[in-house]
Order: structure tokens, then C-alpha cells, then sequence
């Protein structure tokens, strides 16, 4: 796998209540260093934003992290990255991670990350990227989700086609096999 390849990760800003989300996002920044990959992320040193650059950070991965200036003391900026970058708005933030990725990967998270995987699959639905997306389903977390994008498909407001523009997957070493199928 070429090393140019970078993977765009969405997830939280706090930890959460389950230390297993932790575990999944060191776990995935592992991988990503393992695999030779760039951890391209919202540059925040805390929740699993911090976990997932934590471990890509530790085990050699290069790192980019995007973050808006307004929360540069929320998030606890990240400036041990590779690339360091502060833009403006939120936006700007999801444009620049969005181009600079080969695929995104989903963990658990609150607002935001289901706001940043929205875009993306808006994106894909309407022809604009074919990268692949993959919702890290920790746990079972995304389980409420994939069942309200079925119930959407349901009651006709998407096609059934929405489905095959992301994968769920159960673990990191699903995610990362597929990451892996996906950009060779």
C-alpha cells in the first residue's frame, strides 16, 4: 500500500461512557501507523479525536490535524502533529480533512460526527466522491442509525442504493481489511 494513502477519521470530541470507544479509537490509530497510512483528523487532543492521534502519533503515523480557531482551547489543539492546521470556520475545517483523505472512517461521537458522516454521504449520494466511507460501529453504537437510514430508505425518501455508499463495520481489524481492499 502506497504511504500517500490517508484516512480521514471522524469521531468524538469526548470519550464517552464506554472505555471499549477508547480502546477502538487507539486501536484504529495503531492500525493506521501499522498499515503505513496518514491519520488525517480535527486536530484535538481530547475524547477520541486525542485517542485515535495519540496511538497514530506513537506508533510513527504521519498526522494532520484541521481545526477552527474558535476551538483551539475546546478541543486542546494538537501542535506534536505532522501538519498542524488552523482554519476559520468548521467548514473549512471538514472541506480540508474531506480532500486530503483517501477514505473516512466513522468512530463513535456525538453531533459532529454525525454531521461530518452526513455531508460525506450526502456527498457520495449525489455523485460528487466515490471514497470509501465506513462507520466503526463500536459496540453496536451506529445500530440506531443504520436502522433510521433503513427506516428513511422505508418510507421512501432515499434509495435503497444510500446503503452501499458507506460499510459498517464491527471492529478495527474489519475496518482496516476492508480500508485496505478498498484503496488497493
Amino acid at each position: 500500500m502506497p504511504a500517500s494513502r490517508s484516512i480521514c477519521v471522524f469521531c468524538g470530541s469526548r470519550p464517552g461512557h464506554d472505555p471499549a470507544h477508547a480502546a477502538a479509537a487507539g486501536a484504529l490509530g495503531h492500525a493506521i501507523a501499522a498499515e503505513g497510512w496518514r491519520l488525517v483528523y480535527g486536530a484535538g487532543d481530547v475524547g477520541l479525536m486525542g485517542e485515535v492521534a495519540r496511538a497514530a502519533t506513537a506508533a510513527g503515523a504521519a498526522t494532520l490535524g484541521i481545526i477552527p480557531a474558535h476551538l483551539m482551547k475546546r478541543e486542546q489543539g494538537r501542535r506534536d502533529l505532522t501538519t498542524f492546521l488552523v482554519t476559520e470556520t468548521m467548514h473549512e475545517r471538514k472541506k480540508v480533512m474531506f480532500m486530503n483523505a483517501d477514505a473516512i472512517v466513522v468512530l463513535p461521537g456525538g453531533a459532529g460526527s454525525l454531521d461530518e458522516f452526513f455531508e460525506v454521504l450526502t456527498w457520495a449520494q449525489i455523485g460528487l466522491h466515490r471514497k470509501p466511507i465506513l462507520l466503526l460501529d463500536s459496540k453496536g453504537y451506529w445500530q440506531p442509525l443504520l436502522a433510521l437510514i433503513d427506516h428513511v430508505i422505508a418510507e421512501g425518501f432515499a434509495d435503497a442504493g444510500l446503503r452501499a455508499l458507506f460499510t459498517a463495520v464491527p471492529d478495527v481489524e474489519t475496518a482496516t481489511a476492508s480500508l485496505r481492499a478498498a484503496l488497493a
